[in-house]
């Protein structure tokens, strides 16, 4: 078994349930170390997600508000999101596995890893949709992981620095904020998505802070300063970090996040300027 190659196949499976199943197969396969790796063989580069004939995708500001949590069907809709996030999140961590070539091979172990509990987090999360009574694809989507994946497909430093570092760092400061309206609901139904999200908070810590391990090393290899961050997510994102945000400190402490890092982000302090951000 040829990693990429092997990784590459299961990315381009438009199936959900055969994309996970697939995955485990081969997972189970990495762990004993039985694959290869050719690290001259050169990643493609996918156009459109693989759940486009799938879903019905959108803008993002068509998305139907998911405010009435106090129903059923507001309930399905903010679990449809989630399970599109982790979806989308299994097909990133995949990606980050197979574009990068020539790495350590910590380094692919890593979002293996990654890929593996987004794929529980996947199944988790529709479990509970199912038992809501509604399928994923019920309700549109929006495209933007995998179009953050397109535009940072060229250098690790802006894949590590926009996708885990601050797409998939975004979520712990929202997991606690749905949580929390959950939570004033009570219901068993809204127990149970709870318990998922207080599973999916912790697992995605170590998920970002494995993010910044690899963006701190990008920043070594690509001869960037840390402080670059800033920069390479707003080439992706030009509005990111104008308005001061609420974040959850303590989770991106944990995650690997600088204290003047997460000063930008309140608001408190300015972008810092580097004379190394070559991006």
């Amino acid at each position: 078994m040829e990693l990429f190659s092997t990784i590459e196949s299961i990315l381009e499976i438009n199936s959900p349930m055969e994309k996970c199943s697939a995955f485990d197969k081969f997972y189970s396969e990495y762990l004993v170390g039985n694959f290869e790796i050719n690290h001259s063989s050169t990643p493609k580069s996918w156009d459109y997600p693989s759940y486009q004939k799938m879903l019905d995708i959108v803008l993002p500001s068509k998305v139907k508000s998911r405010r009435k949590l106090n129903t059923i069907e507001g309930q399905a809709s903010l679990l449809h999101s989630i399970v599109h996030i982790e979806y989308s999140a299994i097909d990133l961590a995949l990606d980050h596995s197979y574009r990068f070539r020539d790495m350590p091979k910590e380094y692919y172990s890593d979002w293996l890893e990654v890929a593996n509990e987004e794929v529980r987090h996947f199944r988790m999360l529709l479990s509970l949709l199912e038992e809501s009574g509604f399928s994923y694809g019920d309700f549109p989507v929006h495209d933007n992981l995998f179009l953050a994946s397109k535009k940072t497909e060229d250098s690790l430093a802006s894949r590590m620095g926009v996708v885990p570092r601050f797409l998939e760092a975004s979520g712990l400061d929202s997991n606690p904020v749905i949580m929390e309206k959950l939570k004033s609901i009570n219901t068993p139904f809204t127990r149970k998505i709870v318990e998922a999200l207080e599973v999916i908070l912790e697992e995605e810590i170590d998920h970002v802070r494995k993010g910044d391990r690899w963006f701190n090393y990008a920043c070594e290899i690509e001869d960037f300063d840390r402080e670059c961050y800033f920069s390479i997510v707003k080439q992706v994102y030009p509005t990111a970090f104008e308005k001061g945000k609420v974040i959850n400190r303590e989770a991106r402490q944990n995650a690997g996040f600088l204290s003047e890092e997460l000063d930008v982000f309140s608001g408190d302090r300015d972008i810092p300027k580097s004379q190394k951000c070559l991006i």
